[in-house]
């Protein structure tokens, strides 16, 4: 294992200041930025990815969860590639995009209609906007601290803190840019995750105006914990009781089992935004539900309430690709990556037991958070890391990166990909143990 100290990073810092000349911040992301510099990618092959200095690190983050399959999956490549040899966008339909819609829809008999779109902001965004157009109603509703992209009413109250985030009985609605109209925080009901109650009293005042209520079933930023179902089944009750539109976020979530994190719970939602998994590695969304609320989208309509576009919506490559995908995440490569997840999960635990320090862990399917707490968190408060914690999970990560050569996501969050097997687990656990020991103190400081 190479010493971060000893490892020559001068291609990645050439780069870097190359970048910082003609793009802002040198990063077209701000998820990739680091101190001191942003690290470059040479290779990526499966589970590892190698920098342009030469070192080999463990991909724990799959670029956001959207790698179901890891980098440079053979088969999704050489059904691309293919594909390129016959266009790469068209001013016309695809076959692939319908049979890539048939697929979805088979997996989820509650999907009727479907229609693609770019990202998983974009879904979102163009499902807020259809459950306007089909209710009539300006409003939404979403859990404080979820993220849903960054559409402006979608991203109200992600980044809300302490100083800001008001009442737990009437939160705030805090936008994330400065410049955010107030019409548009107006428009947006925040309520705490998990919390009957307070939620269903906030609805109620609301409820001539909501068009929608947003869910994210286990909300990464929320703290990964799964929405609980009594929660759920009473926010459903009240959106059939009233006419407002139940929709869920299942960009990220969507890879839990077979058919989402939505078919965990008895309740069905009117709309689904996708992204992530279903792109194969490319940049894709979708928008889905039943069929009388997605006519707002059918521009065979006298009446096209909300028309939409986009150049390279359901372009080939995105389609194929995705296809191919989920094909290959067929019922037995969910159950194989859940069950690794799972034992990953058990060997994290015991290196947290024997390092002896305050960790829990939370999340779903494939997908999971370390959190420093005494119990898990259940709701965005309960999870909200102070700048001082949040100083020391960025040494830790930093540590994980440049001593382990391990890459996972900067909220402290593993999203697993098919290719990861024992070894790599092994790993991982063994390099957290490692990890743990060394910030001990740093961590029990901040555990609550």
């Amino acid at each position: 294992m190479k010493n971060a100290d000893n490892v020559n990073y001068k291609s990645s810092l050439k780069l870097y200041k190359r970048a910082k000349k003609v793009i802002t911040g040198g990063v077209s992301r701000n998820t990739i930025f680091r101190r001191p510099h942003p690290f470059y990618v040479a290779q990526a092959k499966g589970s590892y990815v190698t920098d342009i200095d030469g070192n080999t690190r463990i991909d724990f983050a799959n670029n956001m969860a959207s790698l179901i399959h890891g980098h440079s999956h053979p088969v999704i490549v050489d059904a691309v590639t293919e594909q390129m040899q016959n266009g790469t966008a068209y001013t016309l339909g695809s076959e692939v995009e319908v049979e890539f819609g048939e697929l979805l829809v088979e997996r989820n008999k509650e999907f009727e209609k479907i229609r693609f779109v770019n990202s998983g902001t974009e879904a979102v965004m163009s499902m807020i906007k259809a459950a306007r157009a089909y209710t009539g109603r300006p409003k939404i509703a979403k859990a404080e601290g979820a993220y849903h992209g960054t559409y402006d009413f979608a991203e109200i109250s992600q980044i809300a803190e302490p100083q800001n985030w008001g009442d737990i009985n009437k939160p705030n609605s805090v936008p994330v840019t400065y410049g955010t109209p107030d019409s548009v925080k107006k428009d947006v009901i925040v309520f705490p995750y998990n919390d009957i109650e307070r939620t269903i009293n906030l609805l109620e005042a609301n409820k001539n105006e909501l068009a929608c209520v947003l869910i994210d079933p286990v909300s990464h930023r929320v703290g990964m914990y799964p929405i609980e179902e009594k929660f759920l089944l009473a926010i459903y009750n009240w959106t059939r009781k009233n006419k407002v539109l139940l929709v869920f976020d299942e960009v990220v979530t969507y890879r839990v089992t077979y058919s989402g994190a939505q078919h965990l719970y008895p309740v069905k939602p009117d709309m689904t935004a996708l992204g992530k998994i279903i792109g194969g590695g490319f940049p894709v969304g979708a928008i889905a539900g039943a069929a009388k609320i997605m006519s707002v989208f059918d521009p065979s309509r006298k009446v096209i309430k909300q028309p939409h576009s986009g150049t390279f919506s359901a372009n080939p490559v995105t389609m194929i690709a995705g296809k191919t995908a989920m094909q290959l995440y067929n019922r037995q490569a969910v159950d194989k990556i859940n069950k690794m997840a799972a034992i990953a999960k058990k060997q994290i635990q015991e290196a947290i037991q024997l390092a002896g320090v305050p960790v829990v862990i939370t999340g779903a399917g494939s997908m999971f958070r370390l959190h420093f707490r005494h119990k898990q968190p259940r709701n965005y408060r309960e999870t909200y890391q102070a700048p001082e914690e949040r100083k020391v999970i960025v040494d830790l990560l930093d540590y994980l990166f440049l001593h382990e050569n391990l890459i996972l996501i900067n909220t402290f969050a593993c999203m697993f990909a098919t290719t990861i097997t024992q070894v790599e687990v092994d790993r991982l656990s063994q390099s957290l143990y490692n990890g743990f020991k060394k910030y001990k103190a740093e961590i029990h400081q901040f555990a609550k």
